[in-house]
Formats: C-alpha cells, structure tokens, sequence
C-alpha cells in the first residue's frame, strides 16, 4: 500500500498528531494498489487496494499539553 508522509504538531500529554501538510506520497510500487505509478490505468480487477496504508507521521514540532479536542472532551466531563 502507498502511504501518505505528514508533517504536523504531536500533542505529547495525549499523544494525539495534528496534521498539517502532506509533504509526499510513498509509492509501494504494486501493481495491486490503486495509488501506486504501476498500478494500470484500465485495470478492473476487484481485489486492487484503493486507499492509502497508514499514514507516516512526522512531528515537526511537540507541545506538551493536551489537544485541542482532548481539552474541549475534558471540560466537558466537569
């Protein structure tokens, strides 16, 4: 399977990663992966894999807080 490279912020109390950007695709050169270069464009077999395999994280920069969404779900429970 391709894979998605992305960079964003990690959240190091939740450990939760905040995408940014998408900086590259990581090509798995299958004939079988529907997002691969070697993937034939008029290819109709059923069993080819249409998404991307899990995505690489890269953490650009890390805040040692919570995240935005684990904040609000917390405040919430008070």
């Amino acid at each position: 399977m391709c894979r998605q490279v992305a960079e964003g912020t990690r959240w190091l109390k939740c450990g939760h990663f905040q995408r940014h950007l998408v900086v590259a695709i990581m090509d798995c050169d299958s004939n079988r992966c529907e997002r691969s270069y070697r993937h034939p464009p008029n290819c109709r077999q059923p069993n080819c894999t249409p998404n991307f395999g899990p995505e690489i994280q890269r953490s650009i920069d890390d805040v040692d807080e919570f995240c935005f969404q684990c904040r609000t779900a917390m405040s919430r429970r008070r």
